[in-house]
């Protein structure tokens, strides 16, 4: 029976935008995704009619996660009446900006056109993915972009070449919530971070003191980054002297993570 299997890597954003609020409740952004090595994995196989899903994350095993959305919405599409096992090995911190979910969508959306044997072309996939997540067409696409839209229209881009350090607080930052918080934000003007990186910054900074205080310190020495709507933010460092710098500075509490950035994802070779 055939299986495939594949990581699903995470991304920073380079730069974030966000332009205005359209109709339809999602914002117009300008925005540089890069891909990293930080992954899930995971691997599909072919059964009988259900989808069925394994995880070492237990909130990734019911039916409202994005993985079981993806799986359902290409099934009842293209009336499939073979189901799939997706065992999925998370690695990603969820609400920290680095897309995991929608790379986990992704993943399942090319994974099961190839398993299912679909006669179907990236662009459909790619008009799938955006009703699903904004970032999820990105990922389909699988190669490092300038987005615009609301993160589907996409670019090719080249990768950095420096290394990253990740640092997660211990925060989670739901998306839906923050573009919320920056919308009563712009309407009141109380930004006051300055930061051109973006413009998430002054409400991640506004809901924690610890936050606060390490941007401060940090971002006088380094450019100090946020992804996303955070909570994970990242420096990109040239050298193991600069890095044991920043690292000093890391409350012991928090997370971090070694990384190194992707010209392409691994999504581009599944076979």
């Amino acid at each position: 029976m055939k299986k495939i299997k594949t990581q699903c890597p995470a991304k920073i954003n380079l730069y974030l935008k966000v332009l205005d609020k359209r109709e339809d409740g999602y914002h117009n952004i300008d925005t540089s995704f890069q891909l990293i090595d930080l992954a899930d994995e995971m691997s599909f196989e072919i059964s009988e009619k259900d989808i069925h899903i394994n995880s070492n994350e237990d909130f990734l095993c019911d039916e409202n996660n994005t993985i079981y959305k993806s799986a359902m919405k290409i099934k009842e599409m293209f009336d499939i009446k073979n189901g799939v096992k997706i065992n999925i090995e998370k690695k990603i911190p969820v609400g920290a900006g680095l897309g995991g979910g929608s790379s986990n969508a992704a993943s399942t959306l090319v994974a099961l056109k190839k398993l299912w044997n679909l006669d179907i072309d990236t662009s459909v996939l790619i008009d799938i993915a955006q009703s699903i997540g904004a970032d999820v067409p990105f990922f389909i696409f699988g190669k490092n972009s300038i987005g615009s839209g609301i993160g589907e229209k996409l670019k090719f881009t080249n990768a950095i070449k420096e290394n990253l350090i990740l640092i997660q607080p211990d925060i989670h930052n739901s998306t839906k919530e923050m573009f919320n918080q920056f919308d009563t934000c712009r309407e009141k003007n109380i930004f006051f971070a300055n930061s051109k990186q973006n413009d998430f910054w002054d409400i991640f900074i506004m809901r924690s003191s610890a936050v606060k205080e390490f941007y401060e310190q940090v971002s006088k020495d380094y450019e100090l980054n946020l992804t996303g709507t955070g909570s994970c933010m990242y420096v990109r460092y040239n050298n193991e002297e600069e890095l044991n710098k920043i690292l000093k500075k890391i409350p012991s509490n928090w997370r971090f993570f070694f990384c190194k950035p992707l010209q392409y994802s691994p999504i581009c070779y599944i076979k």
